[in-house]
């Protein structure tokens, strides 16, 4: 397979976790300037952006029908591309959560940690537009520890921000609201951490 169709794999990571990137910036986006009464508004285009990363995984799937030859492992391929899209998956389920739960207000902990998560995406499309190079990068490993780091501080923040809820909320359903949001924000982080270890995994059955 030329280096021009091999391309193709690497360029459709990269797309892919673009989006998960726009994601996770518009969902600080509407955190900050939270409007209980714009959140039907904020579900179809947060839907766009994971709408536009499943394409790249269709992409990705009906292109490795087809190949014969393929520049990693099939099986290797797919799983990447399945851990990238489950990124953006979460993201919106983050957002779904405000609608199902009916929340009025956000708490300053929410914000931070969605900010934790757009970081995590970001270092997570910066791993990925590294990975073509993984045979001659000096820095790829470093990149995903970097991103494993991020998801640890992530976690050790999620801890903390759930603790804090019964100081900040009295209401039971509010209580519980809250703390499936986090639940689903730390399942965020660790959705951009599985695409590292599939991205370690790679590196390392192929080097």
């Amino acid at each position: 397979m030329g280096r021009k169709a091999d391309h193709f794999y690497y360029e459709n990571f990269v797309e892919a976790a673009g989006y998960s990137c726009k994601a996770a910036d518009y969902l600080v986006e509407c955190l900050k300037d939270y409007d209980p009464a714009k959140i039907k508004d904020m579900l179809e285009i947060m839907h766009g952006f994971e709408h536009d990363a499943d394409k790249k995984k269709h992409e990705m799937t009906s292109t490795l029908a087809k190949a014969f030859v393929t520049p990693l492992d099939r099986e290797d391929l797919a799983e990447l591309s399945q851990n990238i899209d489950e990124v953006a998956d979460k993201i919106e389920e983050i957002l779904q959560r405000f609608y199902v739960s009916q929340v009025k207000r956000v708490l300053p902990e929410a914000v931070v940690m969605a900010e934790k998560i757009a970081d995590c995406c970001r270092m997570m499309a910066e791993m990925l537009a590294e990975l073509e190079n993984f045979k001659k990068s000096d820095k790829l490993r470093s990149m995903i520890i970097q991103l494993n780091q991020a998801e640890e501080d992530c976690d050790a923040f999620y801890l903390d921000a759930t603790v804090k809820i019964r100081e900040q909320c009295s209401d039971v359903l509010e209580i519980m609201a809250w703390k499936e949001i986090y639940d689903y924000m730390e399942d965020c982080a660790d959705a951009c951490e599985h695409v590292a270890d599939s991205v370690e995994t790679v590196v390392m059955k192929n080097t």
